[in-house]
């Protein structure tokens, strides 16, 4: 059995999960606490971070876009990055879009600040940083809308990479609480669809202590 060494709350690790799930890939999952720096997890991948994927015949895939890259070329059956030229360069921009524009000017203050502080036992989160990524998020949100009005997906005309990303960062937002939905109806009505997928379920039973979601987490109909 493959197995995705992860974090709950981790956007890289969730979009991983998703692809994994989407392609109908099983895996097991093991919770790795990388702030205690365990030396076996350090083998597996040096730079000490999640997601780490273990194939069954022992290959170590580190990182998330790493990851999406092979899963895509080694389980091409229900391609995710596209399947012309065109869709590839476009879903791979918002991929990176997310893992690097947003991962720094929101998921970074705000997920970073109220949970991975508290685990690294970094002290207290930061009011300035915090009132930062609201103001970065609101941002995103538009262009996130924006998208989401123009296009039948994220990406263009059919579900891939690009949705799963978004939607593995703003679910670990939203397990917070930092999205008002009321503001962002087009992204809503997105997330909606994203939500109730099969793919999307083990998501929304995942639970962090010391953290309590908000009762719509995990309600479809929100």
């Amino acid at each position: 059995m493959r197995i995705l060494h992860h974090l709950p709350l981790s956007p890289q690790s969730r979009f991983v999960r998703l692809m994994l799930t989407e392609k109908g890939l099983p895996f097991e999952l093991v919770v790795e606490k990388t702030w205690e720096q365990n030396e076996s997890f350090h083998k597996l991948n040096p730079a000490g971070e999640v997601p780490v994927l273990v194939e069954d015949n022992g290959m170590v895939v580190p990182g998330s876009r790493v990851i999406a890259e092979y899963l895509e070329d080694a389980y091409p059956d229900t391609p995710l990055l596209g399947r012309t030229m065109g869709e590839r360069v476009e879903i791979r921009r918002l991929v990176d879009w997310f893992e690097r524009l947003f991962q720094q000017e929101v998921t970074v203050n705000l997920v970073g600040e109220k949970v991975e502080k508290r685990l690294f036992g970094q002290g207290h989160p930061d009011g300035n940083i915090l009132q930062a990524g609201y103001k970065n998020l609101r941002f995103h949100l538009d262009y996130v809308g924006y998208l989401a009005e123009t296009r039948t997906w994220l990406g263009g005309a059919t579900l891939s990479a690009a949705d799963f990303i978004a939607a593995s960062h703003l679910s670990a937002l939203d397990f917070l609480g930092d999205i008002d939905w009321r503001a962002a109806p087009c992204v809503r009505d997105w997330y909606a669809r994203i939500k109730s997928r099969p793919c999307f379920r083990d998501l929304l039973s995942d639970r962090v202590s010391g953290v309590t979601p908000p009762a719509h987490y995990a309600d479809l109909d929100f």
